[in-house]
């Protein structure tokens, strides 16, 4: 159970098996990407799709969420909202600023690292400076120790990020390149606390970094919480034995069969838009307009605020369009202490269901 090595690893890691599940993968991101590209507007598919994934990178550290901590934390204030839905706001404005920045860039660099794992965790301590970190199963057992010296953290995380960044290094598909950044990362623990997190979002952002995705759709963490023992085993074994195989095709599995439960989520939010466009054009004549619809769409529980902002209304026309929407079953009214929110329910059970959650 030796430190990770600097890379690329040695070898050619894309065997024939390899290759054949790089194939299935990227033929299904694909298509994801293209279908993703069809939403009117793009802020739909970014602050509702990564709600589930926050979730489930959560579970995979054992921190339990409901349905209203997902919807619910990016409504109120921090004194007001469960920890748990804290954490979820911690998630998705990690996913945003650091997606803002990689699209313009193409690139990811260590402060963006180091900047998002500060986010997740409300710590900015950096990476590990002091030696006793060590990873245990369940039974309490250490079953690996990262690296401890914080010169040999600087390095490897210094050539992780040539890695990410210079296509010079190696050839190999981005997936392939994605699986190995995920193991190596995970294998170099950089930082006290976050890892896990910290290593999940550096997926979607490495392949929106590549153009194999717009914008961070696809997310690995129900997959992983799914297959935990598997996932946990197989990152052992390359550390053990050098075995890059198992661990590449479980990944690129993952990415396949992700890409295509998320088509089918994307695919029928487009459904119920349509369906939501069409009606509320018949029954709502002039208050109907395509930002009202993107509105309830992108906050799946919206707000006054949120309705009078991003219509450019004011708030006493944004409170008449909202009670509206509820009087015509569009939306469920509800309300937190001192405050009204507005639900839309159909959204929410698709996104739950597509979530596997309650």
């Amino acid at each position: 159970m030796s430190s990770p090595s600097r890379l690329p690893p040695k070898g050619d890691l894309e065997t024939t098996e390899v290759l054949r599940a790089c194939n299935g993968a990227n033929r299904h991101l694909a298509e994801l990407k293209g279908r993703a590209a069809t939403i009117p507007n793009e802020g739909i598919l970014i602050d509702t799709l990564p709600l589930q994934e926050a979730r489930d990178s959560l579970a995979i550290e054992n921190i339990v969420t409901t349905q209203d901590d997902l919807f619910q934390a990016e409504l109120f204030q921090d004194s007001t909202i469960s920890p748990a839905a804290k954490e979820i706001r911690r998630y998705a404005r990690a996913l945003d600023e650091a997606f803002v920045q990689v699209r313009e860039t193409r690139l990811i660099r260590s402060k963006d690292i180091q900047r998002i794992n500060a986010i997740l965790t409300g710590n900015d301590a950096g990476f590990r400076r002091t030696p006793g970190t060590t990873l245990k199963d369940s039974g309490g057992r250490i079953v690996y120790t990262p690296p401890q010296h914080p010169d040999e953290i600087i390095d490897l995380m210094g050539n992780l990020v040539t890695f990410i960044n210079d296509d010079s290094m190696c050839n190999w598909d981005p997936l392939v390149k994605m699986a190995v950044i995920h193991h190596q990362f995970e294998s170099i623990h950089p930082f006290y606390d976050g890892n896990g997190r910290t290593g999940r979002l550096l997926n979607i952002l490495y392949l929106v970094a590549k153009q194999h995705l717009e914008i961070p759709v696809l997310y690995l963490s129900r997959a992983i919480i799914q297959t935990k023992n598997d996932y946990y085993r197989l990152l052992q074994s390359v550390r053990d034995d050098g075995n890059w195989q198992p661990w590449l095709i479980y990944i690129l599995q993952a990415v396949e069969e992700t890409s295509q439960s998320t088509l089918r989520t994307v695919e029928s939010i487009q459904t119920l838009m349509l369906a939501t466009k069409h009606r509320m054009r018949n029954e709502l004549g002039k208050v109907y307009s395509q930002d009202l619809i993107n509105n309830i769409f992108r906050h799946p529980y919206t707000k006054i605020a949120f309705v009078q902002s991003e219509l450019g209304v004011s708030r006493p026309t944004a409170t008449r369009y909202a009670e509206l929407l509820v009087q015509h079953d569009f939306l469920e009214k509800q309300r937190f202490g001192r405050s009204n929110y507005y639900i839309n329910s159909p959204l929410v059970r698709l996104l739950v269901a597509a979530g596997g959650g309650e």
